[in-house]
């Protein structure tokens, strides 16, 4: 059997200098080469440099799934940074849909070494892999395998920091590599300038729109006018809610009747970042 490790950077693999943590070459690879059974060899694509998941965007994306797709017998590892975790879950989760892949990413709140949850993260992931978890991509952690399509990290200091949100049943995306995109995700909120919001949409190719419960806006003709103008630019924009959990609910309410009459797609019970990755892809 052979398995694919991708290593990106992040804190599993990082060591204490001058300036704080920082990634070492070669700790997490020798931890997981030191975990496998004999019958198991490692095939391994490191990245140069490692890097923090704070840099973490598309390329990076393209990167892991051409080296996915030139492994095809391999279940697959992918050790990552936290902070951009559900990104890059959802990024894998939607490119890989319907492909049979198993992939598995991994991280940890404390580096190897410091009595945390490294090692206990990098075993669980090895085993279930090892032993024929089924296909997807899944986030081991905090001794759960989680599906890695809705992630949340919603602690930044716990080893427990992810939720698997409920997402509805993904379908294959249109393209499976991610082009150039100017992207944002915007929350509204009370007070918020139409202006303001006209000029980030005039910035950006796709934009997620964080709006309130099941998708409801501020009643200001401006800020309806602000999303009509953008999408009839061209402006990719989907709504998602605030809420962690639920999903949107188009004509449930009159303050929503404007965001839908301006050309805003419902993301439905997506997170953030899923409906960013489904703009990406679609």
């Amino acid at each position: 059997m052979k398995l694919l490790l991708i290593h990106t950077g992040g804190t599993i693999g990082m060591v204490r200098g001058p300036n704080g943590l920082a990634p070492q070459e070669g700790l997490v690879e020798a931890a997981i080469a030191a975990r496998l059974p004999a019958h198991v060899t490692l095939q391994q694509h490191v990245f140069a440099p490692l890097i923090d998941s704070a840099d973490i965007g598309p390329a990076h994306w393209n990167e892991m799934l051409d080296m996915i797709d030139a492994h095809p017998d391999c279940p697959v590892i992918v050790v990552h940074g936290t902070d951009t975790m559900s990104f890059t879950g959802a990024a894998l989760s939607q490119a890989l849909e319907g492909q049979g892949r198993r992939v598995m990413l991994c991280g940890s709140m404390t580096p190897l070494g410091a009595g945390g949850d490294a090692e206990g993260n990098l075993d669980l992931a090895i085993d279930a892999l090892v032993n024929g978890h089924g296909a997807g991509v899944f986030l081991s952690f905090s001794g759960r395998i989680l599906p890695a399509n809705g992630l949340i990290k919603h602690d930044c200091h716990h080893a427990d920091a992810f939720r698997a949100i409920p997402q509805d049943p993904l379908t294959a995306a249109r393209y499976h590599r991610f082009a150039e995109r100017n992207s944002i995700v915007l929350t509204l909120a009370p007070g918020l300038p139409a202006a303001a919001l006209s000029a980030a949409l005039a910035q950006v190719d796709i934009a997620v729109l964080r709006v309130f419960g099941v998708g409801t806006i501020m009643s200001h003709p401006d800020v309806s006018t602000a999303l009509k103008q953008a999408a009839e630019r061209g402006v990719k924009i989907r709504a998602v809610s605030q809420c962690e959990v639920g999903a949107l609910d188009p004509g449930s309410y009159a303050a929503g009747a404007a965001l839908w009459a301006s050309g805003v797609q419902n993301g439905g019970r997506e997170t953030p970042e899923a409906a960013l990755i489904h703009l990406w892809l679609n």
